[in-house]
């Protein structure tokens, strides 16, 4: 089985991400595309990240009737911060017949010489990468890379959050379950106390 390995915080998902794995599963026909929810990006402020069990919740209501997508929480079972290889290594062990490629942004592929263990990374996998405004695709890893072209939508997670905090709509930017989900729960209108939630 092909499976595109997706990444992120989603702090939360958004109408960008699913755009991007829609087309990866269609386009570059994978059998699924998993959402890795990390508790901790090592190169993210922890201090800003919504409760990791909100946010795989808000990516299950996401993806809700989604055959090919699916929400992985397989990192909450291993160290923190989340480092991809360790979840590479434990997925191959735990999937042996499955091919793993990894979906990143070009912001974050800028940043793959500075992963734990990025040679063996890097000589493993194939990257799918989606540009992100400011960030050019510049291959200097050599890595196995093949650019996603489609009709992407620039949303910022960081906006979102921001559009919450000063009371304003996230319609249109998230799916209606998400919204909906979020303004019940009052995430993200308290960053500190949402911090609080995080470290309890």
């Amino acid at each position: 089985m092909r499976v595109a390995l997706y990444f992120g915080s989603f702090n939360p998902i958004h109408h960008g991400h699913l755009i991007i794995a829609n087309e990866i599963v269609q386009q570059e026909k994978y059998h699924e595309l998993w959402f890795i929810v990390s508790p901790h990006n090592p190169f993210k402020n922890e201090n800003n990240l919504l409760n990791a069990n909100h946010r795989f919740q808000l990516v299950q209501l996401a993806i809700e009737g989604e055959s090919k997508l699916k929400a992985s929480n397989v990192e909450f079972k291993l160290p923190k911060p989340s480092y991809t290889v360790n979840t590479l290594i434990y997925l191959k062990e735990k999937y042996p017949n499955h091919q793993f490629d990894i979906v990143l942004g070009s912001d974050g592929f800028q940043n793959i010489s500075k992963w734990k263990n990025s040679d063996f990374i890097i000589n493993n996998y194939k990257f799918l990468i989606y540009e992100r405004p400011g960030f050019e695709i510049n291959n200097e890893a050599s890595a196995d890379v093949k650019v996603i072209v489609g009709s992407q939508l620039y949303i910022s997670s960081t906006h979102i959050r921001k559009l919450i905090r000063e009371n304003k709509s996230i319609r249109y930017l998230v799916p209606d379950l998400v919204n909906e989900e979020i303004k019940a729960r009052g995430y993200y209108v308290d960053s500190k106390k949402e911090t609080k939630k995080q470290t309890n």
